[in-house]
């Protein structure tokens, strides 16, 4: 399965790449020509982050926005002991 974000289903989509010669009018040139189109993929930002998704921890692929926005919740590492004073 293609990678897609758990949280917001961003996944690649295509587009056009295009190529072009000439010099731009306001330059002073008779404008700018397209040779051709070939087409291109834009990926999306994805990072494989641990994180607690209906209270099961899971490695899953989430993109950078939506850890940034706060979706993500990341599960609560516990201490293996604690000091106690007598």
């Amino acid at each position: 399965m293609a990678k897609t974000c758990v949280f917001t289903g961003k996944k690649a989509v295509f587009g056009n790449r295009k190529k072009y010669r000439g010099k731009a009018k306001y330059l002073g040139g008779v404008g700018k020509k397209i040779l051709g189109t070939s087409r291109r993929k834009f990926k999306p930002n994805l990072q494989k982050v641990t994180c607690v998704i209906d209270g099961v921890v899971k490695k899953v692929w989430v993109s950078a926005s939506a850890i940034r926005s706060g979706l993500v919740v990341k599960p609560v590492i516990v201490q293996p002991f604690e000091k106690v004073n007598v």
